[in-house]
């Protein structure tokens, strides 16, 4: 059987050197044997994509789907969701939509947390062969999609129902979902074929070049840390650390870590794009990602979150002080005997 995905390297966002990677063979060899056996299209999959069921709940001003996420589902999130989209597609060089490579020929493909759906469109316009199952437990996906994709309201911390294995499943922007990510990662596991693989990004938390004494964003990283670690759902990009995978059954094949410039400082220009898409996605997300977390778990006022954000904002923007995040990507499969 032909290789479906290949993982090697590819003109991304430039790599300096705060820019990290690892690339490594895995050490169990995965069995090219994997029928790829004919399906029914996913209108018999799992759970349909419509909103009748999902609950909202107004918290400080914004609106959210669910009792416990922290992030909300509303019109200002799905702008910024749209504005990430952006931002990855230019930390991968501008067109490329995953950091593995893979063959037209791709036959199943499933997008969990897919937010407003961007990806999981874009994907099925380039592999229109492809079968594209993307879920979510919000619904606000375009209606407007290719016919190869399928969207569907699920909670990855259910039980996965899904009667066909994949041979690309790929995640991003899901740090602070959930509370066990090597159970997680096993589920990933028993979804893949022998042969595919799974792709996983996140941003960590923002950081400066230049540091500042009692920074407010160092403020606000700790706090939002705080809050999340109470709550069980820790931030930042520990869930991306090769054991975590590991004991899961899943062997890193490559990891990659992007210092994002937030803003045109960089000297680089094609990491000027990628650091003006960021830049304005970071910049949205600090109430999206707090105000929910530490009225909550800190019981701060909604105002005095708000006027944290507004501090952090005004730091970021300082040209002297370099803010950046770093972005992670990481391709993992299944480890075989």
């Amino acid at each position: 059987m032909a290789q479906l995905i290949e993982v090697d390297d590819q003109e991304v966002l430039s790599a300096d050197e705060n820019d990290k990677e690892e690339t490594e063979d895995v050490a169990k060899k995965s069995s090219e044997s994997d029928a790829h056996s004919g399906s029914e299209k996913s209108q018999n999959s799992t759970k349909s994509l419509t909103g009748s069921a999902i609950e909202h709940y107004f918290e400080n001003g914004r609106r959210y789907c669910s009792e416990s996420y922290y992030m909300p589902n509303d019109e200002e999130e799905e702008t910024r969701l749209a504005i990430t989209h952006q931002a990855f597609l230019h930390i991968l060089g501008g067109e490329e939509l995953t950091m593995a490579r893979m063959s037209q020929d791709v036959e199943r493909i499933l997008d969990i947390g897919t937010g407003t759906g961007d990806w999981a469109v874009a994907m099925g316009e380039k592999y229109p062969e492809a079968e594209i199952i993307a879920t979510d437990i919000s619904v606000c996906q375009s209606a407007d999609v290719p016919p190869n994709v399928f969207f569907e309201v699920d909670d990855a911390r259910e039980d996965w129902t899904y009667s066909e294995p994949f041979d690309f499943i790929h995640m991003r922007g899901l740090t602070g979902a959930f509370r066990d990510w090597a159970a997680i990662y096993t589920v990933v596991g028993k979804h893949l074929r022998p042969t595919g693989y799974f792709e996983i990004a996140d941003f960590g938390a923002i950081a400066l070049k230049e540091s500042i004494p009692d920074s407010y964003i160092g403020i606000y990283n700790g706090a939002c840390q705080s809050a999340a670690e109470k709550a069980g759902t820790p931030l930042g990009l520990d869930h991306l650390r090769r054991t975590v995978f590991e004991s899961a059954g899943l062997g890193v094949v490559k990891s990659r870590v992007f210092d994002v410039p937030l803003g045109t400082w960089s000297p680089d220009p094609r990491k000027k794009v990628a650091g003006k898409m960021t830049l304005i996605s970071s910049l949205e997300g600090l109430e999206a990602k707090s105000l929910r977390l530490l009225t909550r778990e800190l019981a701060m006022k909604e105002e005095d979150v708000r006027d944290l954000c507004d501090k952090v904002k005004e730091e970021v923007m300082r040209p002297d002080v370099r803010a950046f995040v770093p972005c992670q990507f990481v391709i993992a499969r299944k480890l075989l005997t």
